[in-house]
């Protein structure tokens, strides 16, 4: 019996398992997006993205740097980060149970 249910997809579990496990997702991917966030202010003050004066790009540089500190701190957390996301969503999944 086991075995047929694990061999199903989650889409052909119950619809409170399914829900679930979309549930989960959901938390788990806001939980990344806070992490990502964190992760940028920080790249921010470190001065990633500062262009130097010799070779800098110009106005358009200085326009699109947030966009690369902001890209590079979403890669960050989705290859681990900090370990944040993961606390965050424990967090955030035991207080959605909780309601």
């Amino acid at each position: 019996m086991i075995d047929k249910i694990q061999g199903t997809p989650p889409s052909a579990l119950s619809p409170a398992a399914s829900a679930a496990n979309s549930g989960d997702a959901s938390l788990r991917a806001a939980a990344e997006a806070l992490e990502a966030n964190f992760l940028a202010e920080m790249l921010k003050s470190t001065g990633l993205g500062n262009s130097g004066s010799e070779f800098g790009g110009g106005v358009g540089e200085e326009q699109f740097n947030s966009f690369l500190v902001q890209a590079q701190a979403k890669e960050i957390a989705a290859s681990g980060g900090l370990g944040l996301a993961e606390h965050l969503f424990e967090a955030l999944k035991v207080r959605a149970n909780a309601e």
